[in-house]
């Protein structure tokens, strides 16, 4: 007789996992017949950062965040900037922080400087822990605050839905045009992201990042298919794209780092189709 699986619900590896055992992303665990977060509340990282951070652009320009981050992601991309707590695997050195906790940190600098206008939840992939985020979205929403995700757009339509309806704006990184790249080098899903993106943009504000990494999304063709999905998606051009340099990391800490001039020529290739064309870490 086989043995009882729980089956992730997250994203489109669909984790199929014994008692106690994590799934890929490190951040779930299956408990009681069920995939749950392990990483709720475990937060590896708190600070208060300004919106343009993130990237946003085109909204509430000038305000501040505070930032959350917990651990786990579900790619594997070989140039992540922030590898330490999204590689991480278990909840040592973490804080815990409630949603109620953090809805008191968030009100506290909110009263101390109004152009504080709420939380970020960001740094390790957000959607391994959407239950946190529904839950302190929730009352953040309730108290008048805004909410914001910085996400890989790796995930199910069901557990975005139940952050939604308390998101305000999301940066979602569309990491490449090709079907491959996406499942050969970074272990994802194209699709399922494009998907994840339409869903997002239908509901809240939307801005798309692109990290331009030498020999694997540097070409003037994935900078065009890019930025035609992104005019597609609102069939107007106005949903802001972020062009961003990459600079030596993680497993690649030994490629150049992206040419200033040739994100510069992509930003005037990508504007022939959007309105808004952002360069970042330039």
């Amino acid at each position: 007789m086989s043995e009882n699986l729980a089956v992730c619900p997250v994203c489109f590896r669909h984790c199929r996992l014994k008692e106690g055992e994590r799934g890929f992303c490190g951040a779930r665990k299956a408990k009681g017949g069920k995939v749950v977060c392990d990483s709720y509340g475990r937060l590896t990282a708190l600070a208060l950062d300004p919106i343009g951070k993130k990237p946003f652009a085109r909204f509430h320009p000038g305000t501040f965040v505070v930032s959350v981050g917990s651990y786990g992601c579900n790619l594997t991309c070989p140039f992540c900037q922030n590898y330490e707590i999204s590689r991480k695997r278990n909840s040592l050195g973490t804080t815990n922080i409630s949603p109620e906790k953090l809805l008191a940190i968030v009100t506290k600098a909110n009263r101390e400087d109004e152009r504080t206008i709420g939380a970020a939840y960001t740094y390790n992939e957000p959607m391994t822990f959407y239950e946190y985020i529904r839950d302190a979205a929730r009352l953040i929403h309730e108290a008048g605050l805004c909410n914001v995700v910085v996400t890989n757009g790796t995930a199910q339509k069901e557990p975005l839905e139940e952050i939604l309806p308390y998101v305000d704006a999301m940066n979602i990184d569309l990491k490449a045009a090709d079907p491959w790249t996406y499942e050969k080098v970074l272990g994802g899903c194209l699709e399922e992201t494009k998907d994840f993106i339409e869903r997002a943009a239908a509901s809240c504000h939307v801005e798309i990042t692109t990290l331009l990494v030498p020999g694997v999304n540097d070409t003037e063709e994935d900078v065009r298919k890019i930025a035609q999905f992104v005019k597609d998606v609102d069939g107007k051009g106005e949903i802001p794209l972020h062009l961003s340099r990459f600079f030596p990391r993680y497993q690649m800490e030994h490629t150049p780092a992206t040419d200033v001039a040739f994100i510069y020529r992509m930003r005037e290739v990508a504007s022939e189709y959007l309105h808004y064309v952002y360069t970042g870490n330039c």
